[in-house]
């Protein structure tokens, strides 16, 4: 009976939130409906589009307009004191401004009164910056942002969607939670009316669990934090828009327990907070904070004002930092990359500065003595600090340093280019020394220039090698005759080539040296 009764309660309250969501009044299904009544529709329609096109393009910076839905007409129509003899034949239509437009609140207004004039039924605008919006929740109105989170979009930049997302999830979980949901907070970008169509939405709610004893204080909210969660993607997708919702869950007490260590995000939440819903407990919150009656405890000011006074050493820990483990880095590695890319082992960060001057230096000519000394000087201040040589690091000798190091770096790309090109010299020329060695095999001494014609004719026409083969010579050739310098591209094509024309040389030899076994096997079984 108890699990019926809960899904018959979770049962009805969907049907509510889906009546939430509904924008229109029922209407009747086309086919019954007068042809005059549709003909007024479709008109109304237009007009609204139309009022919409005009209104946008004289003021391109408004955020939104929308149509709120007829059921919450109401709650206006109390508010304004809008006469009972006016109240039916009425539309109710939303434009928020962004805030820094606020100026421009009553120009927008007065042009939008005289282009809804043309339109019946009549239209009742509500023009609002967000800050107009969340008054109303400070004067506990929550019913009324509701209704114009559910407005039905005429011209959107992203802030009506993000509000009907939140407004969807807090009805799910007020819903859901109501005896343990103390506050549902809005945050973020939202508050601030930043948003747009695919900016993050962020609330906080606060559960209470002064009354709880069935369960710990941390089942409680992990219970409820994997449902809230949950309810956020649902809420995403029952809302048609693209914002995601991050919802922070927090107990009341602990909630309060950072309030009184004068925790940063704590005060920040509380001074920056929408209230969309709330018992009476976060607008106390607000206010006493406004009146500066909210106030860490002495231990927890001496704690922020220790870290006041470390800034000096933190900062200089963090430069040494910056020094000794991201600049050292920065350098070793790529310069281990060179030396494997030259073609030695992996060196160790001990023998890197060693081998690039040495090798790359010294002996191969590939980079100048200044990146060598660069080098040696990051490397060195970072030994410094190791054996505590070194104590400290200005900001200067920071920037000196980053310099030096993008400047090394600059140069490693170059050198990687050179080291490739004369890698890939290395590897053409120890090719062709190779295919030269099996063809000789092949066809027995010959001179370089009668190589290519003895291949063809003995090899290629009597069909014992494919046709490609003649040619991956030719232009193994052509390149040893440009000895082997080239652009990469080109390069890596003769490579591959000459490769395929070492395989198939290999596999004709094999082929040649099987028959010749087969052949001897034979006539040694005839002589027997």
């Amino acid at each position: 009976m108890k699990m019926d009764k809960e899904k018959m309660n979770e049962e009805e309250a969907e049907k509510r939130l889906n009546d939430s969501l509904k924008q229109d009044k029922k209407q009747p299904k086309a086919e019954e409906m007068p042809e005059k009544l549709k003909k007024e529709m479709e008109q109304t329609k237009i007009k609204l589009e139309s009022f919409k096109k005009e209104i946008v393009k004289k003021f391109p910076f408004i955020e939104a307009v929308g149509l709120i839905p007829p059921q919450a007409a109401g709650l206006f129509e109390e508010e304004e004191e809008i006469e009972k003899q006016e109240k039916e034949k009425l539309m109710h239509l939303v434009i928020i401004l962004p805030e820094s437009k606020e100026k421009e609140l009553g120009k927008v207004k007065t042009e939008a009164i005289k282009a809804v004039q043309k339109i019946k039924p009549k239209i009742w605008l509500h023009v609002h910056t967000p800050t107009g919006l969340w008054e109303m929740s400070y004067d506990a109105k929550y019913d009324m942002v509701e209704a114009i989170s559910m407005a039905y979009p005429l011209h959107d930049k992203g802030v009506l969607g993000a509000l009907r997302v939140v407004a969807i999830h807090k009805n799910l979980v007020v819903r859901k939670f109501e005896k343990y949901i103390v506050s549902y907070v809005l945050a973020g970008s939202l508050s601030r009316g930043e948003a747009t169509k695919t900016s993050d939405v962020d609330t906080f709610v606060i559960v209470d669990d002064t009354d709880v004893k069935r369960m710990s204080r941390a089942e409680l909210r992990d219970k409820l934090r994997g449902i809230i969660w949950g309810y956020g993607a649902q809420a995403g997708e029952m809302a048609g828009v693209k914002n995601k919702l991050n919802c922070q869950i927090y107990i009341l007490t602990e909630f309060w327990d950072a309030v009184r260590e004068a925790h940063p995000v704590m005060f920040t939440f509380i001074r920056d907070g929408i209230p969309l819903y709330d018992k009476g407990t976060f607008m106390p919150w607000k206010l006493l904070l406004r009146m500066g009656k909210i106030t860490g405890t002495p231990e927890a000011i001496d704690r922020f004002m220790a870290l006041g006074e470390r800034v000096k050493e933190n900062v200089a820990k963090r430069l040494n930092d910056i020094a000794t483990e991201e600049l050292y880095w920065s350098i070793i590695t790529p310069s281990q990359g060179i030396l494997m890319l030259y073609g030695l082992a992996p060196p160790t960060p001990k023998e890197t500065i060693q081998l690039m001057r040495d090798v790359l230096y010294e002996k191969e000519k590939l980079i100048e003595k200044k990146y060598i000394d660069i080098l040696e000087k990051i490397v060195g201040i970072y030994k410094g600090f190791e054996h505590g040589k070194v104590k400290e690091v200005t900001g200067k000798q920071i920037d000196e340093m980053t310099k030096d190091t993008e400047d090394y770096i600059k140069r490693l790309k170059e050198l990687v280019k050179q080291i490739s090109e004369k890698t890939s010299e290395k590897t053409l020329q120890i090719l062709y020394d190779d295919a030269i060695k099996m063809l000789e095999a092949t066809l027995g001494k010959t001179s370089y220039e009668d190589i290519e014609r003895k291949f063809e004719k003995e090899l290629v026409e009597k069909g014992k090698m494919p046709a490609s083969s003649l040619r991956a010579l030719q232009e193994l050739v052509k390149a040893k005759g440009k000895k082997f310098k080239m652009g990469r591209q080109e390069a890596e094509r003769v490579r591959k080539d000459a490769q395929v024309l070492i395989s198939e040389l290999t596999e004709y030899n094999q082929r040649k040296e099987l028959l010749r076994k087969i052949a001897e096997e034979e006539k040694s079984k005839g002589k027997k």
